[in-house]
């Protein structure tokens, strides 16, 4: 077995752990037999992609999770009003977006360190 399938199996042990869950109780959840959870635990095969689904779901995680992708970054990025002002400045020429800045900096160094 090669070290990549060993992470893999060990992957997917520490996830099935991680949701509280026996192979068995697994196996259960997705439609499998037990034996197959074991072995792609041991030999760090990946189950079939009919079965991806299901096990991440019962793992309560992503397939990428499933197949030791790591998990994607939330990427945060303004709402509401504050994203369609954004927009709308971005929109701006320079001069303009300059004078945004200049009033928005130190507003929020300020009100960034705790202080209201």
């Amino acid at each position: 077995m090669a070290d990549s399938d060993a992470a893999s199996g060990k992957h997917l042990k520490a996830l099935r752990e991680a949701a509280g869950l026996s192979m068995r109780e697994l196996a259960r959840q997705i439609g499998e037999d037990h034996s197959n959870v074991r072995y792609w635990e041991r030999s760090g095969s990946l189950p079939r992609s009919d079965v991806l689904l299901p096990m991440a779901k019962a793992l309560g995680v992503s397939v990428e999770e499933v197949l030791g992708e790591p998990k994607p970054r939330r990427t945060v990025t303004p709402a509401g009003k504050m994203r369609q002002l954004f927009e709308a400045a971005s929109k701006l020429p320079r001069g303009k977006q300059e004078k945004i800045l200049d009033i928005l900096q130190p507003f929020v160094r300020e009100h960034a360190n705790g202080n209201s």
